[in-house]
């Protein structure tokens, strides 16, 4: 997926960071040296070892993990690529793993949770200057005229605009971790609670170059024992996420006394950084490979993990070509998804049919849509938009719906993803537990989508397909105005191959589509000059993601950009409903017990799929590829690598049958 430049500044509000961090693998196969050949003068003697004494002699088994790049750093907190995170991976397990969209704790006795009582909700007096977090989501000092929802509310009909005099209590969350016991650093120095609490002091540092949603969203994250960490968020914050809440610890003995901006260049937090995982740090020859030797102060060594005793990081680059074809050599045991072999999913299915590779493919979390500018920003002018602004032509909903039905996604996407990625109809993957059936399909049906526009008063008035359907009397929208619109896309080879067909299936209804081909720079502008945030466009080609959290922010009425809101928000299309507001508030509040997020999130994928501000495309495809006989490589989207599970990789005869 592309990364727009200034994709942060825009998400900050509703960008959501893991401070979970990591992921790794890799190694080097050992090819059997041939005995050498003795003289033929020379007399071999053996020499005896007793039966009882004779041993054999340990096998180091290894692996190499073929990488598109080789780290820059292996600090954490440096914003690490995805091919740091296959590295790290091995050197911090946890401390919480996201396994099918679920937190499962690897170095925590628990997750902490309301029913338990390890969590809680009470509520606390706020006074002018206290933060607070308001019903738009935004980090204030409490003063008059800010909103917030008081205490026992958690909903929008019930938020108060504060006068600045009235006695206000909020409700504030409280959460407490526990480490494991026997957990040590690979130094064999004991990992503490402490640790987490330095990791917290770093990632709030504000030359730490990390998203600081949490930690500006976090009152006070404190050692209450050697083993327990209590996180309390600031009053109003009810993230559903918040059993995530537990930083990534750090080796404070051995790194405190390096101010926060020199861990991002010091060789001790870049290139040898201490971890409590499977593996540590053996070797770094720049430019070619990082190695990892097995740690025997793991805290699962008893269990006989990790599986393989070494892992060797091949860099070879982006190329996926190259490292398919390195895989099928044997040069390569493990291809990482960094290197993008989804551009080549074809060759990899027929490699992996003819017996040379084992793939793993995932759906998401990303996904890729095309956006509707329902509410265009100059429509905040108080002009209609009959009388100067772009003319309004997907405020009907039925306007939108046919465009659904006219564009044959099917062929467009299977064409290009050989059938490995569903035709959405909501923005959640398959097996994301929150992901909702029965919602509004629109299969390619160029009549019920011209009959649609017959309804709001799109007229075909010539018969001909090649040309546009006209207005006539369609609200918003001047009589003659013809049904052609601007498609925005970048120049990625895949969008542009999908667009082809798209708009050539567009015509059958009488839409014209006019693709506009950019750069990523120019398609994620700063607001208000550039066309997608300055929510200036027609038509627009995006992906976004969808983790743990429901991304229904990116569609809620209090995310819509525009010069009120500083350009502050990413529900681009300009849609507003207040009951998809309530549902999408009610899935992702603490607030709310399992039922209602259930209920909830189930409500806000209904009313996307009928309302559709955005028409889903498809998933984005990851791909990561094995030798034949390797095991326990799993493509688990939600995880932060294939290789989350790396203690556990194996391949050979000792792989389960």
């Amino acid at each position: 997926m592309e990364k727009p430049p200034h994709l942060k500044k825009h998400m900050k509000q509703a960008a959501r960071t893991a401070f979970v961090l990591l992921f790794i693998i890799s190694g080097c196969q050992t090819a059997v040296a041939a005995a050498p050949t003795a003289p033929a003068a020379t007399v071999i003697i053996p020499t005896f070892i007793p039966e009882a004494t004779a041993t054999a002699a340990p096998v180091d088994k290894k692996a190499t993990i073929c990488l598109a790049q080789e780290p820059a750093s292996l600090y954490p907190y440096a914003s690490p690529t995805q091919s740091v995170w296959s590295i790290l991976e091995g050197i911090y397990d946890g401390p919480i793993d996201v396994v099918k969209f679920t937190p499962t704790p690897v170095i925590l006795t628990k997750l902490p949770s309301l029913a338990d009582g390890d969590a809680s909700i009470e509520p606390v007096p706020v006074v002018t200057g206290d933060p607070v977090l308001t019903t738009n989501d935004e980090v204030k000092a409490l003063a008059k005229g800010v909103t917030i929802y008081p205490s026992g509310c958690h909903a929008p009909e019930c938020a108060v605009t504060w006068d600045g005099t009235t006695e206000l209590k909020m409700d504030r969350l409280t959460a407490k971790f526990q480490l494991k016991d026997g957990l040590v650093w690979s130094d064999g120095s004991p990992l503490t609670a402490d640790d987490s609490v330095f990791s917290y002091q770093l990632a709030s540092d504000i030359s730490t170059p990390v998203n600081h949603y949490v930690t500006d969203r976090t009152s006070s994250y404190l050692t209450l024992d050697a083993k327990t960490v209590e996180w309390k968020g600031i009053p109003g914050y009810f993230d559903a996420l918040y059993q995530q809440n537990f930083f990534l610890p750090l080796p404070k003995h051995a790194w405190e006394k390096i101010k926060p901006a020199d861990l991002l260049t010091s060789a001790e937090s870049t290139q040898k950084p201490l971890g409590w995982g499977p593996y540590v740090i053996a070797e770094w020859v720049k430019g070619d490979h990082i190695t990892l030797k097995k740690n025997p102060k793991y805290f699962r060594a008893a269990e006989g993990l990790p599986k393989i005793d070494t892992l060797t990081y091949k860099f070879l680059g982006a190329q996926a070509d190259n490292n398919l074809a390195a895989l099928e050599k044997g040069e390569c045991d493990v291809v990482d998804p960094s290197v993008g072999l989804e551009s080549m999913i074809e060759q990899v299915l027929d490699a992996q049919k003819a017996g040379k590779i084992k793939a793993a493919v995932g759906q998401g979390p990303e996904w890729e849509e095309i956006l509707f500018n329902i509410v265009p920003a100059s429509y905040a002018d108080g002009n209609s938009p009959v009388t100067g602004d772009r003319p309004d032509f997907f405020g009907d909903v039925r306007t939108r719906q046919a465009f659904a039905y006219c564009l044959d996604r099917d062929k467009a996407v299977n064409k290009q993803l050989l059938q490995q990625s569903v035709i959405p109809d909501g923005f959640l993957p398959p097996g994301h537990p929150l992901a909702a059936t029965g919602l509004t399909h629109y299969a390619y049906d160029s009549t019920a989508g011209s009959k649609l526009l017959e309804e709001v008063g799109w007229k075909d008035d010539d018969s001909n397909p090649s040309t546009p359907r006209i207005a006539y009397g369609v609200p918003g929208v001047a009589d003659g105005t013809p049904l052609s619109v601007k498609y925005l896309v970048t120049d990625a080879y895949l969008r542009q191959e999908i667009v082809k067909v798209l708009a050539d299936s567009a015509k059958t209804c009488g839409i014209q589509i006019n693709v506009q081909t950019t750069t990523p720079d120019k398609l994620y502008a700063s607001a208000p000059d550039g066309e997608l945030f300055g929510r200036k466009f027609d038509l627009a080609q995006i992906a976004w993601q969808a983790g743990q959290r429901l991304p229904c922010d990116l569609f809620i009425s209090s995310q819509i950009p525009s010069a009120a809101t500083q350009w502050m928000g990413i529900n681009l299309s300009g849609y507003s409903n207040k009951t998809f507001d309530a549902a999408c508030l009610a899935a992702r509040s603490t607030g709310s017990d399992a039922s209602q997020v259930q209920a909830g999130a189930a409500a806000v994928q209904k009313i996307f799929s009928d309302d559709l501000p955005a028409i889903p495309l498809y998933f984005h495809l990851k791909v990561a590829a094995a030798r034949p006989d390797f095991c326990g490589l799993d493509m688990d989207v939600s995880s932060r690598s294939a290789l989350f599970g790396i203690e556990s990789l194996d391949y050979g005869q000792t792989c389960p049958k």
